[in-house]
């Protein structure tokens, strides 16, 4: 698959690149993000060394090490032999780096695995041999609990050592047409709402089939990689995965206040605190708070949900069903997520209206410090924008419906925003609607007078009807 996006990582970069002093920079991220194919097109026709770790003995690493380097100086006998230890590999880059370099050092935490030390003597290499050197050095790991541990903590023997950082995160939902260019909206939705924008995950999909089938061939089925993608990724991250399993099952279902999640799944508070903060700093989950809170970590308002898109997707879908798809009941499986597949982008249709709404402003059409939801008691907006700045608020609704949006969702918004205490009375209010099918004449002629912004999925776009 080509590659997709990740302009302002590579601006990053190539702007830390042109200054010709010694750089450290983390690079990290979920697995599957893409971090290795975004230093691939950084590197490409750069001077570089690119170092793959894996699960060996660190002699070996060092001996694999050795003929990376080897070639790259075109010493061949440093190539046969290989380094033997450390500090011989960061002496002898000091004493022959003639010009920049680039050094890449791929799944580090299997060189934490390999020798618990190693961050302590990356430390001193740094210190005793390379920080006066034009060396750009960049450490990646997909493990975010021992990369964290290990260099981004500020505990960490390496945290004090590095000149930046970059967290790669998933694109937005914007991406998705460079992935699927002959896609409509409605599929790419669709395809957003199971794998988020995953590439690994993505490639995986068949042009050329629907959604269903994809779902079925690949998620569904026994012995494919997404069918067994979350387990391997857990097991690779926690220690304890089986008590993960229930709190993101309990999630997943709906469970998204902490008594809720307390009361489905018989963790004590304390115990369950601390399963979510880890989970939390792991991406896998977030704590949502109304966006108008001014005090969000205080909020005695927030709700947990799954933040990574096909995390979501499996523990809704394939995990309260893994005995039937065991016996190869794929097809009635199947039939349960067709009956329920559109609630589910209801969700998902919010998520990509918010990015939407980082396209308006970006094109200048609407200004915003933040952008989230807005619930009290009973009552609920999809979406609501803050201007802190000029007092400016934006209330929104996404409405996932084959049907138009009629008058009704719009008086019912405006009814809401009474509810809204932030800068009541002295802020600009401004109206929002999203729809996947499009509006009534009626709202359409209100929009018209009352400027409300009409975006619609009708056409192969999301954009202004």
């Amino acid at each position: 698959m080509k590659f997709v996006n990740r302009k302002d990582e590579l601006e990053i970069l190539s702007r830390l690149l042109g200054d010709d002093k010694f750089q450290f920079i983390p690079i990290y991220g979920r697995r599957r993000i893409g971090k290795t194919r975004l230093v691939q097109e950084f590197i490409k026709d750069k001077p570089a060394i690119y170092f793959l770790a894996d699960s060996v003995a660190e002699q070996e690493q060092l001996k694999i090490l050795g003929k990376e380097v080897g070639r790259f100086f075109h010493d061949t006998f440093l190539a046969d032999r290989g380094f033997a230890d450390w500090y011989q590999f960061f002496e002898y880059l000091q004493k022959n780096m003639k010009e920049r370099i680039i050094l890449v050092i791929d799944e580090f935490p299997y060189l934490v695995n390999a020798n618990k030390a190693i961050s302590s003597i990356f430390q001193k290499g740094i210190d005793q041999y390379l920080k006066d050197t034009k060396l750009f050095l960049i450490l990646m790991g997909s493990s975010m609990g021992m990369m964290e541990r290990e260099v981004l903590f500020y505990k960490a023997p390496l945290y004090g050592r590095r000149t930046g950082a970059l967290e790669l995160k998933e694109m937005d939902f914007n991406c998705m047409r460079n992935f699927f260019p002959k896609k409509g909206v409605d599929e790419l939705i669709s395809i957003f709402g199971i794998t988020g924008t995953i590439p690994a995950y993505l490639e995986k999909l068949n042009p050329e089939k629907d959604i269903f089938q994809n779902i079925e061939d690949l998620i569904l089925s026994r012995g494919t990689f997404l069918y067994s993608e979350v387990e391997y990724l857990l097991r690779e991250e926690l220690r304890e995965p089986r008590n993960y399993f229930v709190i993101l099952r309990s999630i997943a279902q709906g469970k998204r206040k902490l008594s809720e999640i307390i009361n489905d799944t018989g963790f004590e508070k304390s115990l369950l605190s601390r399963y979510l903060e880890i989970l939390r700093g792991l991406r896998l989950i977030e704590k949502e708070v109304p966006v108008t809170e001014k005090y969000p970590e205080k909020s005695k308002l927030g709700l947990y949900r799954i933040h990574d898109r096909f995390f979501e997707f499996w523990f809704q879908y394939v995990f309260p069903n893994r005995s039937r798809l065991e016996i190869g009941q794929s097809k009635e499986v199947l039939r349960a997520i067709k009956a329920t597949f559109d609630r589910h982008l209801s969700f998902v249709f919010e998520d990509v209206c918010k990015h939407y709404c980082l396209e308006l402003m970006k094109d200048g059409r609407i200004r915003f410090t933040s952008i989230g939801r807005w619930w009290q008691r009973n009552e609920e907006i999809d979406i609501i924008a803050l201007d802190e700045e000029n007092k400016e608020i934006y209330f929104g609704e996404a409405k996932w419906s084959k049907k138009p949006v009629g008058i009704d969702i719009l008086d019912d918004l405006k009814r809401k925003t009474s509810l809204v205490e932030w800068n009541r009375g002295k802020r600009i209010e401004h109206f929002i609607l999203f729809s996947r099918s499009g509006f009534t004449d009626a709202v359409r002629e209100r929009g018209k007078k009352e400027d409300v912004l009409l975006i619609s999925a009708k056409s192969d776009r999301l954009g202004p009807e």
